[in-house]
């Protein structure tokens, strides 16, 4: 049977170069300029690929090129019927603004999955929660946050203000974060990159990723999650009719759903990769005299082994 972690190099050099990219553009001020090298490094890199690729969750609809955008089809399977189709999650540039003002977490992140195994997640909201595997089945997003606290602080073994929580600071957050407050719990906000803050709850950088984020990432975050059988639920948050009739469109009534990470990633043959652009979670790309070097996270979703690659790149 051909598995995806049989193409894994594929898509690692498709995030490498992407990174490769934009990071020439760190600091350069414009997170345009650096979100366009990164999605044409990526494009030109998915053309030589042999899988038949669509794009599940991208960024934005085609009018919106040169993104790449949801429903977009990529790889060599477009002229060869019978090689392997699947669905790409891709944020080939995720936190632009970072790059663009070379602060930390700025990465090129994908997953791939077999076609149809990746929720179409629209252009909205979605309230998350993530954390280590002892949390799973435990914590949700039927819970109060102060549930939520208590049940890590006796799960965790941990003081309530000793629970490190990951939160984006926002205004859509206020309310969770007043009660984290409240509790006394020790906050660690962020201005952008939930991906990356979901991760380092489940990977015991922190206890929890609380808060509302983008619908899409918590797309990828489940994938990369389902991996390392960490906790993970994620509710889509409207804060516009719009938004909420959109969803209601795609979705019908599991547009009210609490998803877990296997109803977002519905395969086990499911590939996470991501490659560092401003240090961070990730180091970012390294640019010497006579070659670059990138590190990278890669995450197969059947064996649940996260993968530290590091690769020299000849100039």
């Amino acid at each position: 049977m051909n598995k995806l972690i049989n193409l894994a190099s594929h898509f690692l050099k498709a995030t490498e170069r992407a990174a490769i990219a934009s990071g020439k553009l760190r600091g350069c001020g414009d997170k345009n300029k650096a979100d366009d090298a990164a999605v044409t490094a990526m494009r030109d890199v998915f053309e030589t690929i042999p899988v038949h690729a669509r794009v599940a969750i991208g960024e934005g609809e085609m009018d919106k090129a040169p993104m790449l955008y949801i429903g977009e089809e990529l790889g060599q399977g477009l002229q060869d019927a019978t090689l392997l189709r699947v669905d790409i999650a891709v944020d080939p540039l995720e936190c632009t603004s970072h790059c663009a003002f070379d602060l930390p977490n700025s990465m090129c992140v994908l997953v791939v999955a077999p076609r149809g195994t990746l929720l179409h997640a629209p252009e909205c909201y979605m309230d998350k929660i993530a954390g280590p595997p002892s949390l799973k089945g435990h914590i949700s997003l039927n819970k109060s946050v102060e549930e939520n606290i208590n049940i890590a602080s006796k799960i965790l073994e941990k003081s309530i203000s000793e629970i490190k929580v990951i939160i984006l600071e926002r205004p859509r957050n206020n309310d969770k974060i007043n009660k984290l407050k409240e509790l006394g719990v020790d906050i660690d906000f962020i201005q952008n990159g939930d991906i990356v803050g979901a991760l380092r709850a489940v990977d015991g950088d922190a206890d929890l990723l609380i808060g509302i984020g983008s619908a899409p990432e918590g797309v990828i975050t489940a994938a990369a999650v389902r991996g390392l059988k960490g906790a993970f639920e994620g509710k889509l948050y409207f804060h516009e009719q719009s938004y909420k009739n959109k969803a209601e469109k795609v979705l019908g009534k599991n547009a009210y759903k609490v998803w877990d990470a296997n109803d977002l990633c519905t395969s086990q043959d499911a590939l996470f990769v991501a490659t560092g652009v401003c240090d961070g979670w990730i180091p970012g790309v390294k640019y010497m005299k006579n070659k670059t070097k990138t590190w990278s996270k890669m995450i197969y979703v059947e064996s649940g082994e996260m993968k530290t690659i590091e690769t020299n790149h000849n100039k």
